[in-house]
């Protein structure tokens, strides 16, 4: 069972001034303790379900690439990248640089964005969900044409572009993981088995997660895709550190359904969460297969 941080508040400590030491200091000893991915969020106001709007963000991908300079491991993604912020040759073309510049360790974790307090507040246009998804598809179309030989145009409902030229191509070949994040089962996890590399689902409860790669096996059976080729991914909603017998006897029903990967977020200092993390879970959770 692999371990990932996700690195979601930068509201402690206080002083902005010490946001990229503890960034960096967190980084590195969740590397050094095996850590297997560090991932952040595609927020620019912070999510009013988990702290006030106007406490810091920072944008993610700038975000990457200052810890990718500071660290040689672990893989390094959004969780996720919320489709209507970037458009997707330029999206393409970010996680390409984040992967040539990180030697190789660039994830892109996708899916429909949601928050329209900051998409209102910053003029990034808010559409109906079902045309996010539509434009979720196209994009994830876009990515994997412009990580292939084809430079050719592309001529899609939303998004129109001339030629799909892109030099570098990703270190990583046939081209970075694709992660698709969320459990909406008509939509998110049919396109999970379209085109995903792997799929990120809400640790609410095993019972929960187990329903919802039933739903994706059955996607992948009528696409003609293979279940087992996809890697599985949980946030846990869990905290580790509160029990942490609790924590690992979840993780090790998760790994029964064939997870992969957890992803823990901090809920203290994030340096005191990683070295409390490091020491106490990591150890244990290496015997989860």
């Amino acid at each position: 069972m692999r371990l990932g941080l996700h690195y979601w508040n930068y509201s402690t400590p206080a002083d902005p001034a010490a946001i990229a030491p503890t960034l960096i200091e967190t980084a590195t000893i969740a590397e050094e303790a095996g850590f297997a991915s560090f991932t952040v969020m595609d927020h620019y106001f912070q999510m009013e379900a988990m702290a006030p709007a106007e406490e810091p963000m920072l944008e993610a991908y700038t975000t990457l690439g200052f810890v990718a300079a500071r660290t040689s491991r672990m893989t390094l993604g959004v969780l996720v990248t919320g489709v209507m912020y970037r458009y997707p040759g330029l999206l393409a073309k970010i996680v390409t640089t984040l992967d040539v510049l990180s030697g190789g360790r660039a994830r892109l974790g996708i899916g429909a964005s949601w928050y329209e307090r900051e998409q209102h507040g910053l003029g990034v246009p808010v559409v109906p969900v079902a045309e996010r998804f539509e434009r979720l598809e196209e994009t994830l179309r876009i990515c994997r044409q412009m990580w292939s030989d084809d430079n050719g145009p592309f001529e899609g409902r939303h998004y129109r572009l001339a030629e799909t030229l892109n030099s570098p191509q990703p270190l990583q070949r046939p081209h970075p993981p694709i992660m698709i994040g969320g459990s909406g089962e008509k939509k998110t996890l049919l396109l999970v088995a379209r085109y995903a590399d792997a799929c990120n689902l809400f640790g609410s409860s095993p019972a929960e997660v187990a329903h919802k790669l039933d739903v994706l096996r059955g996607h992948c059976a009528a696409e003609g895709r293979d279940y087992d080729a996809i890697d599985k991914t949980v946030i846990m909603m869990r905290p580790p550190l509160a029990d942490v017998d609790g924590f690992l006897a979840e993780v090790a029903e998760y790994a029964a359904l064939g997870v992969s990967e957890v992803q823990v977020t901090p809920d203290r200092h994030p340096v005191e969460f990683t070295r409390r993390v490091a020491t106490e879970v990591l150890p244990k959770l290496a015997t989860i297969d």
